[in-house]
């Protein structure tokens, strides 16, 4: 578990000089929330923005040829690319959090969207699953490609995600109640949903650990 963790303290070193863009990326959804008027765009938004900036480390690392760097060290290959995901789930996490605060308060300050709490779990269910729905396939393919051809597929993700908006948004149906509807129905959807991220988190991992191992071969 140290290893892990150090390998995840590490990339969060690598990244350093990226905070400020980071941020930005953070930052910039808010339009989205303030044009749609609704939370869960914003937080989408936000959740699908952050999960490009995986590529930091990937690119990072080849610039800098630290590959020889991370081979030598006396840290197991399964051990680092944990790491890299705990990293990567950490940032989520804290773009999660810092997405839901402040478009909130800018949505009902700016906005008068009222905020509900129905509405921020609604937000965050659909942040975490826009999240999983990038990272998963990324980050594999970062491992599996590089971080120059692996960008390639980062687009796959990300036209889902804008084909699923422009559907809703053409059937006129709004994405909050939808979502909130289902969570209304039962309290399972929500451990569902959730239980599905994590298995699919899982196998990722298990891809590219499987994939960082063949390299060596």
């Amino acid at each position: 578990m140290n290893n892990i963790i150090k390998a995840a303290k590490m990339d969060l070193s690598l990244v350093r000089p990226y905070w400020w863009n980071t941020l930005f990326v953070m930052l910039f959804p808010v339009v989205f929330s303030i044009m749609n008027r609704s939370l869960v765009y914003g937080v989408s938004f936000t959740m699908c923005f952050i999960g490009m900036t995986t590529s930091y480390t990937f690119s990072i690392s080849e610039k800098n040829g630290m590959e020889r760097l991370y081979g030598i060290l006396p840290v197991p290959k399964k051990h680092m690319v944990i790491g890299r995901y705990l990293y990567t789930c950490a940032v989520g996490t804290v773009a999660l959090l810092f997405s839901l605060v402040v478009d909130s308060i800018v949505l009902y300050k700016w906005a008068s969207v009222e905020i509900t709490a129905e509405g921020v779990i609604t937000s965050a269910l659909t942040g975490i699953v826009m999240f999983t729905l990038y990272t998963v396939f990324s980050l594999p393919m970062y491992y599996k490609f590089g971080a120059i051809k692996g960008r390639y597929f980062m687009f796959i993700p990300v036209a889902g995600y804008l084909a699923i908006l422009w559907v809703i948004s053409n059937i006129n149906v709004e994405l909050d109640p939808v979502i909130s509807g289902l969570l209304d129905n039962n309290i399972v959807f929500i451990a569902a949903v959730l239980s599905v991220c994590i298995i699919a988190f899982s196998l990722s991992v298990f891809a590219s650990v499987r994939i960082v191992r063949n390299k060596e071969v």
